[in-house]
Formats: C-alpha cells, sequence, structure tokens
C-alpha cells in the first residue's frame, strides 16, 4: 500500500498552497455561501409576530397554556362558549350537534391553516405556541355536550 506522502519531498509537505488555484476559488465560494447565509432574513428579522401577536415580547416562549387561553379568546370561540353553555342549559341534541359541528371547524381552522394565516415564521420565532391543549378543551367540552344531552332513557 502506498503513503500518501509517497513522492513528495518533505519540505513541500509545510509549504503554503500556491494563490489561485482550485483551493482557494473553493474558499472563497464558502465564503460568499456563508455571508449570503448570514445575511438572508431569519424568523428574527421577519417581523411576522409583530403583526400576528404585537403584544409578544421577542425571547419568551410561547406556552400550551398561554395559546390555549389565546384560542379561547378569539370571538369565534366566545361564541361557542356561550352556545355551548346555551345548549348544555336547554339539553337539546340539535343544538349540541351543529355547536359541534362548528367546534370542530374551528379545531380545523386553528390546526391545518395556521401555518397558512400565521406563516411558519412566526411558529419558527415562538410567539404561536402548540394547540394541543385547546384541542383537548374542545374535545372535552364537545364529548361532555353530547353525554349531557343523551335522552334520560339512553345515559350512562
Amino acid at each position: 500500500m502506498r503513503s500518501i506522502l509517497a513522492g513528495r519531498h518533505p519540505a513541500t509537505l509545510l509549504a503554503p498552497k500556491r494563490e489561485g488555484g482550485r483551493g482557494d476559488a473553493r474558499r472563497r465560494e464558502r465564503r460568499t455561501i456563508s455571508l449570503m447565509t448570514y445575511l438572508t432574513p431569519t424568523a428574527a428579522w421577519s417581523q411576522s409576530c409583530t403583526d400576528v401577536r404585537p403584544s409578544w415580547v421577542p425571547g419568551t416562549q410561547v406556552t400550551a397554556w398561554s395559546e390555549a387561553i389565546q384560542l379561547f379568546s378569539m370571538p369565534p370561540s366566545l361564541v361557542l362558549l356561550v352556545a355551548s353553555a346555551i345548549v348544555i342549559r336547554t339539553r337539546s341534541q340539535w343544538g349540541a350537534l351543529a355547536v359541534v359541528v362548528f367546534w370542530t371547524g374551528l379545531v380545523a381552522l386553528v390546526t391545518f391553516a395556521s401555518e397558512r394565516l400565521y406563516g411558519s415564521l412566526a411558529i419558527t420565532e415562538g410567539c404561536i405556541g402548540s394547540p394541543a391543549l385547546f384541542i383537548a378543551a374542545v374535545t372535552a367540552i364537545c364529548t361532555a355536550m353530547i353525554l349531557y344531552t343523551l335522552p334520560r332513557e339512553t345515559r350512562l
């Protein structure tokens, strides 16, 4: 097996490389790519959070609790919470079905369209948290409405 250094003079091993060779072009290309990468707008520069959540403080992470509070304080959620209370009070099965369908639509909108509504940069930047707690609470509300509005003879 031949050595990598075979046939080279020991003085040339420590000598600096020539300027203008292939190594210099690659180095220049790497520097240009690195500079372009550092200068491109990132999530912190995008200002997407100032549009979506103006009161968000940069550098703070949004928790599932704060995201659930944010989602429950939206006008459609508040209307659906009032409608859920009215349905539970009147024990209307058809009303419960309608409210569950609207809750399902809102959860689908929050889940599937959040990236289009808010932008992936806002999610990356951290001003929009996980809607998992909101989805779990809505699921519990819908399940309770369905079980509570069952006819008395079939109720669990």
